[in-house]
């Protein structure tokens, strides 16, 4: 069987997480389907080090560039390994995207797949929050954009609004490769000079008349999880604040006692 899928995996400094993120995948991928491409960010440390030990994935070393910012660099490793899939689709994750399901990656494709003129699945935000909240979160938002709306306010940082839109975030989102090619999209390009990867990228696709579709998180935290924000917290001269570095670190700990990571972390059969 010829893969269908190429999955995609900046790298930054991250060494549990990123021997957990690729233990998980080969613990829970068929690899038959699916080849791995992993690209460093010049990390230049132990993370680096046990990428080059992996026979099962394809690693890209990439030097960061002057005056890049994170998301920059987040960006264009992206965009340095797109340029070598050729497969039918293409999934961009990252090292704090867990996986937990076996079914995960056809779960993915069979969204896609759905509808021809599909053209990407994926998540805006892995949330685990309870009905109430959810519920209580929506009446809050459509407040606020009834407050802003009776204000005349146009120029404001309400979610999922104006240039603030819902796109494909890439700790999950998948794509059907042609398409990114054939309209020459890159996961860089951003008008805004904001560089979040693949937001560009979802814009121009909806222009082009594909649907892009959101998978809510309740169903999509069956299959894999996302710690928000870990490559931030775990390095701080990324620009992330102390308050939130103390909140990261124990959310980061309790969602790893959740993965069994000391049981997959030492589990050396899973890089063969």
């Amino acid at each position: 069987m010829d893969p269908r899928v190429t999955i995609l995996i900046p790298n930054y400094k991250t060494p549990l997480l990123t021997k957990l993120c690729l233990r998980l995948i080969r613990k829970h991928t068929d690899l038959s389907i699916a080849k791995i491409i992993v690209i460093d960010n010049d990390s230049n440390d132990e993370s680096l080090s046990y990428l080059k030990k992996l026979s099962w994935i394809t690693l890209i070393e990439r030097k960061l560039e002057p005056g890049e910012t994170p998301a920059l660099s987040h960006a264009k490793a992206l965009d340095v390994a797109l340029a070598k899939v050729d497969t039918p689709y293409v999934l961009s994750i990252h090292t704090d995207t867990l996986i937990k399901n076996p079914q995960w990656l056809n779960f993915l494709i069979e969204q896609i797949e759905h509808e021809p003129h599909i053209g990407g699945v994926g998540s805006w935000k892995l949330e685990k929050k309870s009905w109430i909240l959810r519920i209580l979160k929506n009446i809050e938002h459509a407040l606020q954009a009834l407050y802003y709306r009776c204000i005349q306010k146009t120029n404001h940082s309400l979610e999922g609004t104006g240039k603030n839109f819902y796109y494909l975030r890439s700790h999950c989102a998948l794509y059907r490769t042609n398409l990114i090619k054939n309209l020459h999209l890159t996961f860089s390009e951003d008008e805004k000079g904001e560089h979040v990867a693949g937001k560009m990228l979802h814009k121009k696709l909806v222009e082009n008349g594909y649907k892009m579709i959101f998978i809510p998180s309740e169903i999509l935290l069956h299959y894999l999880d996302h710690i928000n924000h870990a490559t931030m917290v775990l390095n701080p001269e990324l620009g992330i604040k102390t308050p939130s570095i103390k909140k990261g670190l124990r959310r980061i700990k309790k969602r790893l006692e959740e993965f069994h990571a000391k049981t997959v972390l030492a589990n050396d059969q899973l890089d063969i």
